[in-house]
Formats: C-alpha cells, structure tokens, sequence
C-alpha cells in the first residue's frame, strides 16, 4: 500500500475529479449562511442544499470538494471509539443532474484501485447495495473488476432523511485484515456492512433520484426526481486511518502530533497506541475537542451559553477536564492551536494565519472555566449534602443537568464527586432533561429553509429576465415570458394566463423591480396593460434557481403569456428603502473608522422605515462611540457625497479598494459602489443618489443578539425626524414635572432631585438604626436558658434582612446572650439571621448549622459561617415554628 500523508490523500481526491471535469470548491465556513435548520456544517453535502434541491442551478453541474464539519449529537462517545469525532472532513464528488450510476461507480473503482491514485488492494475491497438497486450491483459487476463474492445486498442502504431527495446508495468498505477482527467468524455481524471493526467503511455513493413526497412512508412509492443527482461522502479519518495503518483515526498523522504535543505538558503520561485505556481517551478528547474548537473559533464563533457558543465551550471544558486527568496544570490548551494550524496548513492556511486571535479567546474561556470549575464544585458539594440531608442516595437527573448546563459543571465529574461521597446520579433523568433541551434547539432551528423538494418547473425554467433597476424604475414595454401556477391537478406548471382574482408569479423580459437579496428587501408596485389599466400588484420579488426574477403578483384583471405591460416601481418605499441601504453603508464605514480593529458586518436587513446591522464585536459599543459614529455618518451627509457605481471584474473591484461583505458569493462581474471618497463596497442593491438625500440618520438601539455579535438599528430621514420630536415631547413633559425652564435645565433638575432623594435615603437609613436600637433594647432582655445555653429568639417588624442584621450588630456589641436568632416577614419573603458568640462557638454551636436546622420549617434554606448565617424562605406561617425549634437544638448540645 502506497505512504501518504492526509494533506496528499485529500489532494489527490480533489485533483482525481478535476481529471473528470469537476469544480473544486473551497471548504466552506463551519457556520451556516442562510440556513437556520443547521446549527453547524454537518456533512460535504450541507453547503450545496441550494443546487440539489433546485433552489439555485451551478454553472458546472458536476461539483468536488473537502468540506470541514462538525457533528455534535454524540459528544459523549468521542476518545472512546475509535471513530467518533466533532470536528471532520468529509470529502465528496456530486452530480446535480448530470452523470449519474453507470460514471460514478467506474470512477470510484478507478480512484480506489489504479496505482495513478490511490492504488488499494482490489483483494481488500468490499461494496453493498440496496437490494431492489439491481442497476448498481450490475454496473459493479460489469463495469469494475471488483472480485466475484465481494457485494454485499443490505436492506439499510437507501438515504433517505425525510421530505427531499432521497435514494438507495452503495457503501465500499475495506478489508483492514484478521489483526482488526472482533467478532467470530460465524457471528451475524462479521460482514462488510456489519457492526465489526475488521471492515471498515470509506466511502458511500448516493444515487439521489426519487422525491419523499409529504405523507409518503414507503419509499417504492416515491416518485423519480425531475433531475437525479450523485451525492458521495468519503471521511477523510478514515481514509488516513488505512493508508497510515492506525489502530484508530487518531493513530495517524492528523492527531498524533496533537497527542505527542499533549504529552508534553502532562505529569508524565504517554499515549499508547496499541490499547485502549482512561489516559489514552483523555489524549483523544483533547486531540479531537482542541482541532473542533480552533476551527470553529477561527470561522467566526465564540463560547457563550446558547446556540454555537455553548457547542465550543462544552467542548473546551471537557478538554480542560481531561488534561486535568492527565495531570496537566494551569491553561494549555492554547498551546495546541499551533500545532493544528502546522497538521492542515495545506488546505487550511487561515488557522496559522489566525492562531493569536484563536488562541485569545480560547484562553479567556478556559481561564473562566478554571473559576467555574471551582464554584461548580461547590455548587455540587451544595447538591450533595441536601441529598444527605433529605435522605435521598441519589443527585436528580435534573440538578445534574442544571450543573451541566447552567455552570457548565460535566456529568463525569458530577458522578465521580456523588460517588465519593457515596451517591449515584440519575443519569436516565439528566439524558431526558438534555434530549428535552435538544428538542426546544431542534424546533427553534426547524424552518421552510430545509432540504426541499426540487420544484421541476423553476428548475427548468430558461427563460432571459434582466433587471434595469438601477437606472429604472418604470418599463413600458415588458412582455411576459413566463407565468408559473398550478394547474387544474394542482400540480407547479407553467401557464398560458392569469385569472383575475388570483396570486400568481410572473417573469418579464426586463423589469425594474429589484429582487429581494443581500438585507434588501424587494420593490412593490404596479403592472398596468397597454391602456394604462392596473392589472396587477407586484407584493414580492425573488430570484428562481437560473436567476431570473419571479415576481408575485395579485392578479386584478385576467393577462395572457407574451402580453407587453408596463411596469411601476411604488416609488415612496422605493426611495425609502434604497435611502435606508445608502446608509447601512456608512454605518459599517463609521463603526471601522471609530471602533477598528476586526469589526465586519455579520447580517443586515434594509426596509423602508429603519435599518437593521448586525457586526463582529465583543462587547457592547459605548456611549460615546454609538455618538461618534452617528455624527461622522451626519457629517457625511451634510456634504452632499454623489453616489455612484460601476460593474467590473472581481480583482479590479479589489484593486479599487471596495469591501466584499462575509458570506456573500460574487460571480466574475461584480457591482461596486461608492459614496463619494467616504466608502466603497461590493453591492447589488439600489441608492440613493446622494448622501443629501438621507436627510438625517438617528440610532435607535445597539445591543448584542449572540456571542461576539452586535446589532444597531438605526432611521434616517423623516423617520429620524419624528423619533427626535418624540423625544423631545417627553423630554418637555420631564422638565414641566421638574419645572424647568429650559430643557437644557433638565439634567441639572434631575441632578437636584437625586441628591434630595439621597438625603432621605440617609435620614430613613439613620431612622431605621434608631428603630433597631429600640427594638433591640425590647427584645435582649428576653433571654431563655436551654442545656446552660442562653439565647434570644424573637420575629421583628423590620424590612428584611438589613433590619435584622442592625439588631444583629446592636446583639454583637453587648452580648447579652450566647446565641441570637431573629426572623421578619415581608409580605411572603421569610428572613432568618443567626448569630452565636465566640464562647457558643466553643461549646459546638454553629450559626450554620442552627439556621440549617430551623430553616426547613418556613420553607427555605441557607448557610454561612460559624458566627454569622442568615436564610430565607416564603412560609411565613412557620416563622412561630422556627423560633420554637431553636430549643429543640440547644437541647443535644
């Protein structure tokens, strides 16, 4: 077998299909663009929906590519078998409607076994099919010389995952020899295809060719796809894991230096790659958790509590943990992030680029959750002795996940801890309480943006449609070229014509009308007849998978294919929008010219009354930042820039200086515009003419909408207007309350009222101390003997807990007991304070323990230190109770 490195075995995929006339397409980003069914990229199909659903048609049908993803629904099991990962790469070769069986079974015969390539042992390889796909097992036979007795029928081989395209596929497997064998000979499982470690799958070819229509469960009725489509997925793990023979895929050389690297920095323990063992898992997870988190960090994400975040900082303290196993102490795992960068410079050359902006974040988070780590460990010693307390042996499922989820304490940990203190956890319950939360994730993401149903007649659909809306808002002479409906069977066809009273899409030769796209929402507006009459209303605009414009139309008169109409942009919305789109452009010129550093827009949404902008950046955007960067957009404004554009190629826009906004695709002629010398950035949407225009622009908000992403709203125009006259209004109704005669006075005025309001805070503060003095001098006569210990107990009427600790401090001073407990009630809210003297303390007595005893009897609980210890409850029924109870204590002591 042939020496290759993983860098030469995913090259060599990559140049074997160019050979065959492929497009190589770049990984795409690990976070999903448009797809918010998808939390992160999972698999080499996921960045190509668009073309297999029909959504967009490529301009090459025939696509390959190494696509990195993250798969997050089995964390638990990585490091503990041999191929279970986060972070992978899974590299394919796709045909949308172009070869289909009798091409690609051949290349991947010819890829596997030609000594051009990859020259595997033909000896050594095994295919499955699905057994009604006696078309593949024929060309397998036929078309390849793989061995007689090496196909294998299997019931499981058709993908299908749910509604969308699906099919029977064909996995190849190779033989890794008797030395890998797990089972006997005569089990069920020892077969290519079983659940056995000797055959292990490399490659799975899906033959994409029927639709799973809605309410279908049996896939012998699905009916056949309008265009079949090849989808291929090769882990690239694996693959190494055979040409490197490895016991496992982290035998190989995308892991061992990360391992070797780890070594190092642990208290003396060596991986061992001929076993398994708990130190070896702990290598793995690292090796795995350390290559998902630097990907993902270098892709834009960071760590928070929801989403993509809270899948990074899982992963970096299940890392952190087990280098805590191994010994290792203080932060270390930004000395990994070179090492990764170093294994996939090849292909990967951002992570090298990027490693000291990779290696802040990472340690930032893992010295936060060096802190966690501890209050976690508190937090489940709290746990733990309530379950004594209550005589329960086993932490609930959902106090283990709380600990999990909320103080990102893991599971492993929680048991070990509950099994030294001689406790079980209740694992069942924390897995549902995780599947509960994965479920709300699940349907938090689920949307119509899914894999769909290709739709034939948009696909098909090959009709010119050119969009002047640039420099036109009105078209007189447009003619129909399409009209898409459903026919009487209610089946997606194109028509002859359009009923009146119906909600139709229509496609012109021309049209002014600007399709939505980019966070610019499209043109509304009218489509009249040759005679000036209105017969329909343009409510949307929407680009179909060849790039023509549909339009959606409510149809007021009846129109016919081939019709010449007139078409009229709703100008005031028009204008409102694209002056809207004018200054979303200066604001993120404005936020790079004030705030610097990395900030680059992450969204936006341009509508005719505001405008949305969401950027990079941690942290909230100060005050005075927020001032300046609204008055340099001002600024700008009131001098009256020209906007202008011109189309050119992609490098001369670059030369030019123009800013490509991140996740937006550019075809080789682009657009670029700009804003006088102020700005100037790739953009297909329309603007205003000149910055004069805008008239004035106001933010409105600034706030975060997810880790390290920021989102100002913002107006412009007489929007901005009527926001400052509202202001204004009630800034004049605050100063007529204040009686000020100026608004400009207000601030003083409120300033005057606080100080007022201070100053009656401290007479109230020095009142309250009178009182509790008073109360005091009541209740410290009162005192009662138990077991030769004096104490007072009384219920005050004070306000909480800071009454009662005045009386406390007054008790401190004066002693007059050697225990003191008070209670107060304010409306439902119980407050105890406990406090014992140095002497109590002496004999045994403990505030902490005395408040935990009497606690439970007004519904509460709390703690605090030998002297001092308060709680809380909301029985206030059992205040009488509690004080009664403080005898019952003092009477075993």
């Amino acid at each position: 077998m042939k020496e290759l490195s993983s860098a030469e075995i995913r090259q060599m995929f990559l140049d074997f299909f160019a050979s065959k006339g492929h497009e190589i397409v770049p990984s795409k980003n690990l976070i999903p663009q448009d797809d918010p069914t998808l939390l992160w990229i999972n698999s080499g199909v996921a960045t190509l929906k668009k073309y297999f659903d029909g959504t967009v048609v490529p301009k090459n049908p025939r696509i390959t590519n190494a696509q990195k993803a993250i798969r997050t629904n089995d964390i638990e099991n990585v490091g503990k078998t041999a191929r279970h990962h986060t972070l992978f790469e899974m590299m394919g070769n796709f045909s949308i409607g172009d070869y289909f069986k009798a091409e690609v079974i051949p290349w991947a015969w010819e890829l596997l076994t030609s000594p051009e390539w990859y020259g595997l042992d033909k000896e050594k390889l095994y295919v499955t099919v699905y057994p009604k796909d006696q078309e593949a097992k024929q060309i397998w036979q036929e078309k390849t010389d793989l061995p007689d007795g090496h196909i294998y029928e299997v019931e499981d081989n058709f993908w299908d995952i749910g509604e969308g395209p699906s099919g029977p596929d064909s996995e190849i497997f190779f033989d890794r020899g008797p030395a890998f064998q797990d089972l006997p000979d005569n089990d069920p499982e020892m077969y290519p295809g079983g659940e056995n470690e000797r055959y292990l799958e490399i490659w799975n070819i899906v033959f994409s060719q029927f639709n799973h229509l809605p309410g279908l469960t049996d896939n012998s009725q699905y009916p056949e796809l309008p265009h079949k489509n090849i989808d291929t997925g090769m882990g690239l793990e694996r693959v190494v894991s055979v040409f490197q023979n490895g016991r496992t895929n982290f035998d190989t050389d995308l892991f061992l230096p990360i391992i070797h690297a780890t070594e190092a920095l642990t208290d003396g323990f060596v991986y061992d790659d001929s076993q398994d063992s708990e130190s070896n898992t702990s290598f793995k997870v690292i090796a795995d958790h350390i290559r998902a988190i630097t990907f993902a960090i270098g892709d834009g994400a960071l760590p928070s509590n929801e989403g993509r975040g809270y899948v990074i900082r899982r992963l970096l303290r299940r890392a952190v943990l087990h280098g805590q196993k191994l010994g290792i102490k203080g932060e270390f795992l930004t000395k990994l992030v070179p090492v990764v960068g170093e294994i996939m410079v090849s292909y990967y050359p951002e992570i090298s680029e990027n490693t000291t902006k990779i290696q802040k974040t990472i340690a930032a988070e893992e010295k936060r959750f060096n802190v966690t780590l501890a209050g976690g460990l508190a937090l489940l010693n709290g746990v733990i002795a309530d379950a004594k307390e209550s005589g329960q042996n086993q932490i609930s499922g959902l106090d283990a996940f709380k600990l999990s989820d909320t103080y990102g304490f893991p599971l492993e940990l929680t048991q070990e801890q509950a099994a030294d203190a001689g406790l079980t956890v209740d694992v069942d319950g924390y897995r549902d309480a995780l599947q509960a939360q994965r479920e709300r994730a699940r349907a938090a993401r689920s949307n119509d943006k899914s894999m769909g149903v290709q739709n034939a007649v948009l696909t098909d659909l090959k009709v010119d449609s050119k969009y002047v809306g640039w420099s036109k808002t009105k078209v007189s002479d447009a003619e129909i070229v399409a009209i898409i409906g459903q026919d009487n069977a209610g089946v997606d066809a194109l028509l002859d014509g359009a009923v009146a009273n119906q909600t139709t899409q229509v496609v012109f030769d021309v049209t002014p009308f600007y399709a939505e796209m980019g966070g610019q929402v499209p043109d509304f507006g009218d489509v009249s007849n040759q005679s000036g009459e209105i017969i329909g209303h343009v409510i949307d605009v929407q680009t179909a998978p060849n790039g023509q414009y549909i339009h959606t139309v409510e149809v007021i008169a009846d129109f016919n294919l081939g019709d010449r109409v007139t078409l009229e942009v709703d100008m005031a919305r028009h204008i409102a929008v694209s002056k809207n789109h004018t200054a979303t452009h200066m604001l993120d010129q404005a936020l790079r010219n004030v705030i610097g550093g990395d900030v680059h827009q992450a969204g936006s949404l341009v509508e005719p009354d505001y405008l949305r902008f969401d950027f990079n950046h941690d942290g909230p955007v100060s005050e005075n930042d927020l001032d300046d960067i609204a008055a340099m957009v001002n600024q700008e404004i009131a001098k009256n820039l020209p906007i202008t554009w011109v189309e050119t190629d992609i490098e001369s826009a670059k030369k030019l200086g123009a800013v490509a906004v991140f996740g937006e695709k550019y075809g080789e002629t682009v657009r670029v515009v700009s804003i006088g010398d102020f700005n100037k950035e790739f953009d297909g949407g329309t603007h205003a003419n000149s910055t004069a225009e805008l008239g004035i622009f106001k933010i409105v908000s600034e706030s975060g909408i997810g880790a390290g992403v920021r989102r100002i709203e913002a107006v412009t125009g007489l929007a901005a207007l009527a926001l400052y006259q509202s202001e204004e209004k009630a800034l004049k109704q605050i100063a007529n309350g204040l009686k000020a005669q100026k608004l400009i006075d207000t601030p003083n005025k409120v300033s005057e009222l606080q100080a007022e309001l201070r100053n009656t805070q401290r007479q109230n503060e020095s009142l309250a101390a009178q009182l509790a003095n008073a109360k005091a001098g009541e209740i410290f006569d009162d005192v009662q003997i138990v077991n030769n210990h004096s104490y007072i107990a009384k219920a005050l009427t004070v306000n909480g807990i800071d009454g009662l600790r005045q009386v406390a401090d007054n008790w401190k001073e004066k002693q007059p007991s050697d225990i003191l407990v008070l209670a107060s009630a304010v409306e439902e809210k119980v407050s105890l304070i406990v406090a014992a003297s140095p002497e109590a303390i002496k004999q045994g007595i403990k505030s902490g323990d005395l408040i935990k005893f009497i606690a439970p009897k007004i519904g509460g609980g709390g703690g605090g230190r030998p002297d001092m210890a308060q709680a809380g409850g909301k029985n206030p029924d059992g205040i009488t109770d509690a004080l009664a109870a403080v005898a019952d204590f003092l009477a075993d002591k």
